[in-house]
């Protein structure tokens, strides 16, 4: 890497960001020392174009393929993500491989087996306000010759809301756009993660704001598994329903991604090999060119002579961009992604396969004498690539898991000192569940979980008008441990899990 000290003004932004600390301000002009990998992180970060790429070789050094950077680390260095380090041109790491004992300390304690699961769920247990009285159900069961104690109610919760996962590679709308239920605001677009765009409804800010009964009713309507309609402001009409596939702008989504551009060449880089002499996957994240990438270097290709109009990230790697056409990128004709072919590295009459992450759209092309590709039809080779991407994608679906936070006044209801209980359910001494199912417990202060509103039976959330959501949750731990953080030993009541009667047969 050299850098051009006439546009290099000393800005730094290289320096904060260089992975190894192998560039420094001298006369507020970057330098770059001995110690760079050639990780282009520098080069990326410049606003003003003054890092150029010189491969100039470096006695000793070893390019490292653990990652799509490519580092090429001089003898006795480290790599950028500080895994690797090149000794005598073989990649060692830097870290030992650690045993499960090793790291167990750190993964805190296990509940035990006595308590996983409740009695008795929370479902129909009503509840209990104001809360300085017992649970509407606290009931005692022996198990293994140890007596448990199973703590119940269904609770309003202001601290709660939603976050909803659907599976599509389409355009939603832009991150932070407000979402509407019946015309009032009740989330919003939260990010993306892998081929799934997440929103967020409700929370605490909605629920007491202007629209909170509406983001109430959103919320138990999707916790409940209905159907529920909404709108991001500025993108897409949404029709979702938990387990079923998304409806975005009319268009059913049958398929979710099998992973990005950059995922699907490594993937199938074995059929990528014979479907065309180049291959690109179109994506709006991360867009692969095969011969570039190293998946295709792997398999012996030299980078072919394509050029994409995509920003690059690393070989073979580029950023996309978000709009409505082919990969979820702003394109409707594919080939407009080629920015321009070197017909001395590509020669006329080579093929071109471009695909989409999912293999739903697939175009064939063949390169003329005037450098240009012109269409063709998929080879047999092409079509088995393609439906190999496809039959590994899986069906898009909507998902939701519900947030609680339980650390509040509701508390009292289980036991007479409420940090205890926080305290035991984090120390794993008290396990919570929400309507039975197996919840989060998100680390830290308070109680806040998250629950997987596939796992709870349909119609187990409501809302109330304070606004808030009301869900069943329970806390199951020893009988000895209940009594110990105050526990509201008068209002036990043995449970017999033999008999087939209603949930709330207490005796």
């Amino acid at each position: 890497m050299r850098i051009d000290l006439e546009r290099c003004n000393g800005c730094g932004l290289c320096v904060k960001d260089c992975p190894v600390a192998a560039i420094s301000l001298q006369d507020k002009k970057a330098v770059i020392g001995q110690t760079c990998v050639e990780c282009h992180t520098c080069f990326k970060v410049c606003p003003r174009g003054a890092v150029h790429d010189e491969l100039v070789p470096v006695a000793g050094a070893k390019e490292c393929n653990h990652c799509p950077v490519g580092c090429r680390i001089p003898e006795g260095l480290t790599g950028a993500c500080g895994r690797y380090t090149n000794r005598n041109r073989q990649m060692l790491r830097t870290r030992p491989l650690l045993t499960y004992a090793e790291v167990a300390q750190e993964l805190g304690p296990e509940p035990e087996m006595l308590i996983e699961r409740p009695s008795i769920t929370a479902i129909g247990a009503g509840g209990t306000y104001p809360d300085y009285m017992p649970a509407p159900y606290i009931v005692s069961h022996e198990r293994d010759g140890v007596d448990v104690v199973t703590v119940v109610t269904e609770v309003p919760l202001s601290y709660s809301g939603l976050k909803v996962k659907i599976d599509t590679d389409l355009e939603v709308g832009r991150e932070g756009a407000a979402i509407s239920f019946e015309g009032r605001t009740v989330g919003m677009v939260e990010t993306e993660e892998y081929g799934s765009k997440m929103l967020a409804i409700g929370g605490v800010n909605r629920l007491t704001g202007r629209h909170g009964f509406a983001a109430a009713r959103a919320v138990a309507a999707i916790a409940n598994r209905e159907a529920v309609q909404l709108k991001v402001r500025g993108g897409a009409k949404l029709e979702i329903q938990v387990g079923k596939p998304p409806v975005i702008e009319g268009q059913m989504v049958e398929k979710m991604r099998v992973g990005c551009g950059s995922a699907s060449a490594g993937l199938f880089a074995t059929f990528f090999l014979d479907a065309a002499d180049e291959v690109i996957v179109l994506d709006q994240h991360i867009t692969s060119l095969f011969s570039h990438h190293a998946s295709g270097r792997c398999l012996g290709l030299s980078p072919s002579g394509v050029e994409l109009c995509f920003k690059q990230s690393t070989p073979g790697r580029y950023f996309g961009t978000h709009g409505k056409g082919w990969g979820g990128t702003d394109l409707a004709d594919p080939l407009d992604i080629v920015s321009q072919v070197d017909i001395s590295v590509t020669a006329p009459g080579s093929t071109l396969l471009i695909t989409e992450t999912t293999g739903q759209d697939a175009a064939m092309y063949v390169l003329g004498w005037d450098g240009k590709y012109q269409p063709t039809e998929l080879t047999p080779k092409a079509r088995e690539a393609v439906s190999a991407l496809a039959e590994t994608c899986q069906r898009s679906r909507v998902s939701a898991v519900y947030v609680g936070g339980a650390g509040g006044s509701a508390r009292a209801g289980a036991v007479r000192y409420p940090l205890r209980l926080t305290r035991a359910v984090h120390q794993a001494k008290a396990v919570l569940t929400c309507g039975g199912s197996k919840v989060f417990v998100l680390p830290g202060g308070g109680i806040t979980f998250y629950a997987d509103v596939e796992k709870v039976r349909p119609g187990s959330f409501t809302w109330v008008p304070t606004p808030a959501t009301v869900a069943p949750i329970e806390y199951t731990m020893r009988l000895s441990d209940y009594e110990e953080m105050g526990g509201h030993m008068e209002a036990i009541k043995p449970f017999q899990a033999e008999e087939p009667v209603p949930w709330n047969r207490c005796k």
